[in-house]
């Protein structure tokens, strides 16, 4: 495909990008509103990002399969169509129950989005041009993490209030799908088909298990219960059987092949790691901003320009170095310093940290976020063979979702204990009693306390928060320990390993032996 062409196919797959980015990024402002107007708790507030996060985890792997088998342009719009039915679900949701299960149904869409553009990408473009072509990823990316808070914040601000926020992506959806079916025309390779459903309910009810007792752990029964221990196991053995299947599989959903590869067992690492850090950290700081600083919804979606600013620049600057260097591993560890750096930094924050020193952290956390996301992705696919391209992306995306997935709960969690007892403490303090004030567990409407107990609430999230953020920083340290390890490959210059001249392979063994 020339430019031209693989640049009017990626204008469709980038406006499916943008709608599931969106589905997370234009609530996230909305969700102290959300929760408060349903008369949901801090427990409905993680929940209703754990989800989408959940199901979107579990059903990454079987989007990336099915894409080795079918037709990747009808499955890219029929996950289109899916995210369109659960918006439009949750926009309609009368309380926190269907609101949750309209979010998990979304999820699904969202997962096969995010899995499939990356593998259609990976379909038509040669790893060594993917870089630039990853930077237009990156920039997409980082327009929905900007304009999503800044569009739900002005939406719930307006007569359209939260429900407004479902309801906005459906026009893009539909646009998105018309624009796939005029611009993409990808070959699908027609061969015996064989899905393995009995391994991918085993994963999707293993992970599902584990995240269930992840994020009830500690409120709905204690972390040492009897509950705890059924649902552990349950999920161990779960997953256990799914391996045991995956191996005899004729088409297994993971390939546990692929983990013979090094820099794709690292990287899978990794991208748990970084996944727990950055979604188990970042979504809570539309609360920091809303309670502990008194922001409305807009203003708190003006914050993320600076997060924001940093991702864009640092995803497409890297993206077009390392297509035209080939170089990339030193852009992925200089990444993940920064971003071990920015967490630290946001682990200081309180209620009374200025608002430059916050957007100056939030900017060193983008730029370590813009040079290592998409160039994990880049260094599996580079060690991949083209008819394992699906489930190997989809792999590193289902890790990093399941991290993710994992991250919000368990820092939901501790968030929620956090400002329980610091609430609890401060309410004492003043001589008030918790039930009164909307209760020391749940969101608090901010406008309507009185101003000592406001300042307790403002103080409680503060802290709780910055205190998530310092846990998240090992996390995001140990993936640094693990990109070291990973040995650069040169990245080739064609679609397929097997159609690389044997010329270039020679330059690119001796390059990659220069190199480490």
């Amino acid at each position: 495909m020339s430019h031209r062409q693989i640049l009017e196919a990626l204008s469709g797959l980038l406006l499916a990008l943008f709608v599931a980015m969106l589905s997370s990024t234009v609530v996230s402002n909305a969700l102290p509103r959300i929760v408060a107007d349903l008369q949901g708790s801090e427990s409905g507030y993680t929940w209703v990002v754990v989800a989408t996060l959940l199901t979107m985890t579990a059903s990454t792997p079987i989007w990336g399969k099915l894409s080795d088998l079918f037709s990747k342009k009808m499955l890219v719009q029929t996950a289109l169509v899916v995210y369109s039915i659960g918006s439009l679900a949750a926009a309609v949701s009368p309380n926190m129950g269907t609101l949750i299960a309209s979010r998990a149904f979304q999820g699904i869409g969202v997962g096969g989005l995010t899995a499939l553009v990356q593998v259609v990408i990976a379909s038509i473009v040669s790893p060594r041009e993917r870089g630039r072509y990853s930077g237009y990823i990156g920039a997409v990316f980082a327009l929905a993490t900007v304009s999503g808070p800044l569009i739900g914040g002005v939406i719930v601000d307006s007569s359209l209030g939260w429900r407004g926020c479902f309801f906005v992506g459906l026009p893009i959806a539909a646009i998105a799908f018309v624009v796939l079916q005029k611009t993409l025309h990808i070959q699908t390779v027609k061969r015996e088909v064989h899905i393995d459903f009995l391994g991918a309910g085993l994963i999707a009810g293993g992970v599902s298990t584990l995240l269930i007792w992840v994020s009830l752990a500690g409120n709905q029964f204690g972390w040492g219960s009897v509950t705890s221990a059924w649902l552990v196991v349950l999920g161990v053995l779960l997953l256990v059987a799914a391996v045991v299947v995956e191996l005899r599989a004729v088409e297994p959903i993971i390939p546990l092949h692929l983990f013979r590869d090094r820099t794709t067992s690292l990287a899978t690492f990794a991208s748990i790691m970084i996944g727990i850090a950055m979604f188990g950290s970042t979504v809570y700081l539309s609360q920091y901003f809303q309670i502990s600083k008194g922001m409305t919804p807009t203003h708190a979606g003006l914050m993320t320009l600076a997060m924001v600013g940093g991702l864009t620049l640092s995803s497409l600057g890297t993206g077009r170095v390392i297509s035209r260097t080939g170089r990339w591993k030193r852009y992925l560890v200089g990444g993940m310093v920064l971003t071990v750096v920015g967490l630290f930094l946001l682990g200081t924050i309180g209620e009374s940290t200025s608002l430059v020193r916050v957007g100056a952290f939030m900017a060193v956390l983008g730029v370590g976020l813009g040079a290592t996301m998409q160039n994990l992705v880049l260094a599996v696919q580079n060690n991949t063979a083209q008819k394992d391209m699906g489930a190997a992306s989809s792999v590193v995306a289902f890790f990093r979702s399941m991290g993710g997935s994992i991250g919000v709960s368990a820092l939901g969690a501790v968030l929620s204990h956090h400002v329980t007892q610091d609430v609890s403490a401060g309410l004492a303090r003043l001589g008030v009693d918790a039930g009164s004030s909307s209760g020391s567990s749940g969101i608090p409407d901010m406008a309507t306390l009185p101003a000592p107990v406001r300042a307790v609430f403002e103080a409680a999230y503060g802290q709780g928060i910055g205190t998530v953020f310092m846990i998240a920083t090992p996390c995001a340290l140990i993936a640094l320990v693990a990109v070291l390890f990973i040995r650069e490959v040169p990245l080739r210059t064609t679609i397929e390993r097997a159609d690389e001249p044997a010329t270039v392979a020679a330059e690119d063994e001796a390059f990659a032996q220069r190199v480490g």
